[in-house]
């Protein structure tokens, strides 16, 4: 699927939602619980549940991302199913730290 900047997507196994932030201009595999997401306007019933290894959930608030192919995105609502494309993990970022003000 192609994804673009300000794409809304959405799990077919379990609540997540996203939005996203940054992405490749080729094809990117963007699956939630082992899955392929889908539009936001295209969401349809849910059909099974999370597949092991991806059944570590997504927390709202997190951004996602992966730096090859350049891929972020945020969470908008959480869910059961972690975030991967194709079999390759989507690791939450971690915050950067602020310089100390001594």
């Amino acid at each position: 699927m192609i994804i673009t900047a300000g794409l809304r997507l959405a799990s077919v196994v379990c609540d997540t939602e996203i939005i996203a932030i940054k992405a490749p201009k080729e094809d990117v595999d963007l699956r939630c619980g082992g899955h392929p997401m889908v539009a936001l306007a295209e969401r349809v019933a849910r059909t099974g549940a999370p597949a092991a290894p991806h059944d570590k959930g997504t927390l709202i608030g997190k951004r996602y991302a992966l730096a090859d192919p350049a891929v972020e995105v945020l969470c908008t609502k959480a869910g059961d199913g972690s975030l991967s494309i194709g079999d390759v993990a989507l690791p939450a970022k971690e915050a950067t730290p602020l310089p100390s003000s001594d």
